[in-house]
């Protein structure tokens, strides 16, 4: 016998959504795949799950796990959603998804970005070409916390990468602390970068031409005689 459903259960089992996502989802190329996993994220955020696997998410879904789990990491790539980490009074740091970024564009009046932020998103595409994989959520809200915190040039992390190329250390706390190295110095151009690379690299070389190890990283130097 099937239990009745009364009218105040069908209350108690709403999620209240945004009417702004639901009309303009598609002026942020938003397609409906991606919307349901943001609502999903969203209905576990209500009931206290901050940070659900795609398998948690894929389980109420029509797709599999590695295509909710690639959804996720363009919503992080597009900076639609991202990844905070919050250290309980034990000191044990634990994430959560936050829905923010989506709501701010939703809903906070539309600002002209300079033309350098137009770059942004060739960013993500040349750090997966360089690291030959797809970039972790982590890695992803790094590069999105470079820009819109840290407010460095997109041109300037490709620089980072670039340098961290040549020095053979490709990987992302070494390109970190090369953006803060450069902003310590007071770097903030291409070309100032590019012309600390070569006195770095110069010393370098005079190294290890007194030591006979010399590299040849003549491969490499193109990006700094490149234009930006």
């Amino acid at each position: 016998m099937k239990k009745s459903i009364s009218f105040q259960d069908i209350l108690l089992n709403q999620l209240q959504v945004p009417i702004k996502l639901l009309e303009s989802y598609k002026s942020l190329n938003l397609n409906e795949k991606e919307v349901m996993v943001i609502l999903h994220i969203y209905r576990f955020l209500n009931e206290n799950n901050d940070f659900p696997t795609p398998g948690e998410l894929a389980s109420y879904l029509s797709f599999g796990e590695k295509e909710c789990s690639d959804i996720l990491r363009k919503l992080i790539q597009r900076n639609l959603i991202s990844i905070e980490q919050t250290e309980n009074e034990s000191h044990q740091i634990s994430e959560a998804y936050s829905l923010n970024p989506l709501w701010k564009k939703l809903f906070e009046e539309e600002v002209v970005e300079p033309v350098e932020k137009t770059e942004d998103g060739t960013i993500f595409v040349l750090f997966e070409q360089e690291f030959g994989r797809p970039l972790s959520p982590f890695e992803i809200e790094m590069i999105n916390v470079w820009l819109d915190e840290d407010h460095i040039l997109p041109s300037l992390i490709k620089a980072a990468l670039r340098e961290s190329v040549l020095m053979g250390k490709l990987n992302f706390k070494y390109i970190d602390r090369i953006l803060r190295e450069w902003k310590k110095k007071g770097i903030h151009s291409v070309d100032q970068a590019r012309e600390a690379s070569k006195q770095f690299h110069n010393k370098q070389g005079s190294k290890q031409e007194t030591q006979g190890k010399k590299r040849d990283t003549s491969f490499y130097y193109n990006w700094l005689e490149e234009g930006e």
